[in-house]
């Protein structure tokens, strides 16, 4: 068993695209954050993190960091593969954030790292991965789905850094940066009932996929059905653009939003965990 790094984001999605792709929707995230070093490599200035863990030229699992974001783990075919990465990492000296992937992977990883550094972790959240290969009706709330311009930047900056604010973590670096790299890549979308009440995000950054999120429904519009039908319309709207499934994650500790996903059509796949790392005072 062996590790192997690369510097060169082509030659790394040439060697693990495939197994990727063999459980696209346990690494739909991955691939997308694959698609997004490869066509718009500027979203991530600073030197990524990119890790394949292989015997005998079969890889066991994969590892992506984009700073400043956590390590992102694939599925690994066999767990030790996890503890080899927790140690290249412990070895090239990287402080990382935390850790996001499989429940066991992470698993695994964390105790780990804790081994090897001493820093002790928290849950961030529980999430579920989600696939959609068709819509199902719903009762749909007034307002129309269309594509965010430019006139909407300082609204959506504006949401942006509110969503983050709201989550507590890292997930969003400078809101500045992912509504204009949303808005050149027309991923941006509103629910618009006489003005933007809804926002949820979504393209086609996967060979036969798409990803939809974040998505986001300002307090005083919740409730209200906005988010329901924007997902479903975006959904609605990927699945006529060529795509054969989509991709979306959820909160596991928000049930409505797993209810109402469920209700357009969404099925659960699998669980993804989210952990933050800080160190011992």
């Amino acid at each position: 068993m062996r590790l192997r790094r690369f510097d060169n984001i082509k030659a790394f999605h040439s060697i693990v695209q495939d197994y990727l792709l063999q459980s696209e929707a346990e690494h739909n995230l991955l691939l997308g954050i694959l698609h997004t070093l490869l066509h718009y490599p500027e979203r991530y200035p600073e030197l990524p993190y990119l890790a394949v863990v292989e015997t005998s030229g079969k890889i066991l699992a994969v590892a992506i960091r984009t700073p400043p974001y956590k390590l992102v783990l694939s599925k690994a075919l066999n767990l030790a593969a996890i503890q080899l990465i927790a140690q290249n990492l412990q070895d090239l000296g990287e402080s990382l954030p935390g850790v996001s992937g499989l429940v066991a992977e992470v698993a695994v990883f964390l105790q780990a790292w804790q081994a090897l550094t001493g820093q002790s972790y928290r849950r961030v959240m529980e999430m579920r991965i989600h696939q959609l290969t068709q819509v199902e009706s719903v009762a749909t709330a007034g307002g129309h789905l269309r594509l965010a311009t430019e006139a909407d930047r300082s609204l959506l900056v504006e949401w942006c850094t509110a969503f983050a604010s709201e989550i507590g973590e890292v997930v969003i670096d400078v809101p500045e940066k992912m509504v204009d790299g949303g808005l050149k890549r027309q991923s941006i979308y509103l629910w618009d009932d006489g003005m933007p009440v809804s926002w949820a995000s979504g393209s086609q950054s996967l060979p036969t996929a798409a990803r939809i999120g974040p998505v986001y429904t300002p307090p005083q519009y919740r409730r209200k059905g906005y988010a329901t039908a924007c997902v479903a319309a975006l959904s609605q709207k990927l699945l006529d653009q060529g795509c054969e499934h989509c991709f979306l994650f959820t909160d596991l500790a928000n049930p409505t939003s797993n209810h109402i996903y469920q209700q357009i059509g969404y099925r659960p796949v699998c669980d993804w965990h989210d952990f933050a790392f800080h160190s011992e005072m």
